[in-house]
């Protein structure tokens, strides 16, 4: 997932799992949310009969749960809906080779950036590797930007002095080919710097603030470079994006101002930006050396990987869903966004396993430059711009325990979204529907009107690792992996068949 194509988008991509109390897994509390109005006292018996009812249905079968009146997933096809759920139910669950296939993928073309070697091979492996499996694999030239990391380090100058893990944030300018040393002013907020901006000059900035959500947060990470130089800072360093550190740094997009002095930007260790807090806060003016080698070279050639089930009645008619393959130039990109890839590819290959026949043509896209241009979903948008699309639905917010979708629906296709998720996808647990903006890729589609959703999971461990070495298939569990194949697969279906 990418914080930044923009700081708007940033905003509006990460928002939906992170910010909103509702999706937060250890506070999320449905059966509360039914009945504001009541007290705590009220609510907690109300709440263990619900859940006794509802274990005695699960307990009958899954798929015996029925929608609030009125049913709504077609004119006397409820039940056809049911038994398709069932056998896509018992295909994914006993589905062993997902997790193996990502790892395969991922293990052979980690750092897929955009412009690199390893993201093209990885392209071609899919495209070849969905071909033997008997797909008929379309793609879509695209030209992406390309930013290469190059030699990089950071080293504390200061007693006791030691390297200091970091990582250049993607789209940074470099340090001019030599050791920029200076010191550091640590702050903890745009106002904080603004008290303190006559101390700014000829310093690097440090960014030390605390996670709270994605959305908020990412914003130093974006906009604090030029911030920094606006008050005349050399460079500046910025505390990894996430809630949880074992001194490991978070790359990321960031932005320029362009009226203001591009200066180099990083990220450091939550422990460092702690320890250089800590140091001033005693009187001390910790020194470092930052060295960067970052630079810029021609766009590059890149592709989209488009499959497809056509429909049967409605074939001009797509319901799309996919993931972006591309990935930081750290770790493998296997949760980000490796597996939201695969599980939509997963989802798809179950329906035509099953000899299922959509009314409408149900697609999967693989999506190339999200992370840092996002040309790739717009080139979808602009290459199938004479195409009816139904829904568009992503999948980049991790594949951890579903918990539902956010998106933005017309009032009848929420209706019908909710009793999907009522009706179906009930035995993982998907029953959330919040309002949303669905995800960055389809974010194009969006503007054009095309209503999107986004799978949403338990990202309760997901900015541990978010754009880190970290990011590897050890971290996705196939469990899990084969709930959220399910839900993408029952909601593709449902709606290509409404």
């Amino acid at each position: 997932m990418n914080g930044i194509v923009s700081l708007a988008s940033s905003a509006r991509t990460v928002r939906l799992i992170t910010d909103s109390p509702e999706l937060q897994p250890q506070r999320y509390r449905p059966s509360c949310s039914y009945f504001p109005s009541m007290t705590n006292s009220t609510r907690t018996p109300l709440f263990l009969f619900s859940l006794f009812t509802l274990l005695s249905l699960f307990a009958l079968s899954p798929f015996r749960l029925s929608a609030h009146p009125p049913f709504r997933l077609s004119a006397g096809g409820a039940e056809q809906f049911q038994a398709d759920a069932k056998r896509l139910y018992e295909a994914t669950h006993t589905d062993t080779g997902l997790w193996p296939l990502i790892a395969e993928f991922c293990d052979q073309y980690p750092a897929r950036l955009s412009g690199s070697t390893n993201l093209e091979r990885g392209l071609d492996w899919l495209v070849e590797r969905m071909t033997q499996d008997g797909w008929k694999v379309k793609t879509q030239d695209v030209m992406v930007p390309n930013w290469k990391r190059g030699k990089e380090s950071l080293r504390l100058v200061t007693a006791p002095g030691r390297e200091m893990p970091m990582l250049g944030l993607g789209g940074s300018v470099s340090t001019n080919g030599k050791a920029l040393r200076a010191e550091v002013l640590v702050v903890t907020s745009f106002d904080d710097l603004k008290q303190r901006q006559l101390e700014a000059k000829g310093r690097i900035v440090v960014w030390n603030v605390p996670f709270t959500t994605y959305g908020e947060t990412v914003r130093y990470r974006y906009g604090g470079p030029s911030e920094a130089a606006r008050y005349g800072a050399v460079a500046s360093l910025v505390r990894s994006v996430g809630p949880f550190g074992m001194q490991t740094p978070h790359t990321g997009g960031m932005g320029y101002n362009d009226s203001l002095q591009k200066i180099p930007a990083a990220a450091i260790t939550m422990e460092d930006a702690m320890l250089l807090h800590r140091m001033q806060e005693r009187g001390q003016r910790p020194e470092v050396e930052l060295s960067m080698e970052a630079k810029w070279e021609p766009d590059a050639p890149s592709k989209n990987i488009i499959i497809e089930i056509p429909g049967t009645e409605h074939p001009e008619q797509v319901v799309v869903m996919g993931g972006h393959i591309d990935s930081w130039d750290v770790g493998t990109g296997a949760m980000d966004d490796g597996s939201g890839c695969f599980v939509t590819w997963r989802a798809l290959h179950h329906i035509k396993k099953l000899g299922l026949h959509p009314k409408r043509t149900i697609r999967v896209c693989f999506w190339t430059n999200e992370e840092n241009g996002l040309r790739g979903g717009k080139g979808y948008e602009e290459q199938t711009r004479n195409e009816e699309h139904v829904l568009a639905m992503e999948v980049d917010g991790g594949t951890f325990r579903p918990i539902g979708f956010s998106g933005t629906l017309p009032p009848d296709m929420e209706l019908f979204a909710r009793d999907v998720q009522a009706t179906l996808l009930a035995p993982v647990g998907a029953l959330m529907l919040e309002k949303g903006e669905g995800g960055a890729d389809t974010s194009p589609l969006q503007e054009k009107g095309v209503p999107v959703m986004e799978l949403v999971v338990d990202t309760s461990k997901y900015f541990w690792y978010h754009h880190t070495a970290a990011d590897t298939p050890d971290k996705l569990d196939p469990a899990e992996l084969n709930q959220c194949t399910y839900a993408m697969a029952v909601m593709a279906w449902a709606f290509a068949n409404r």
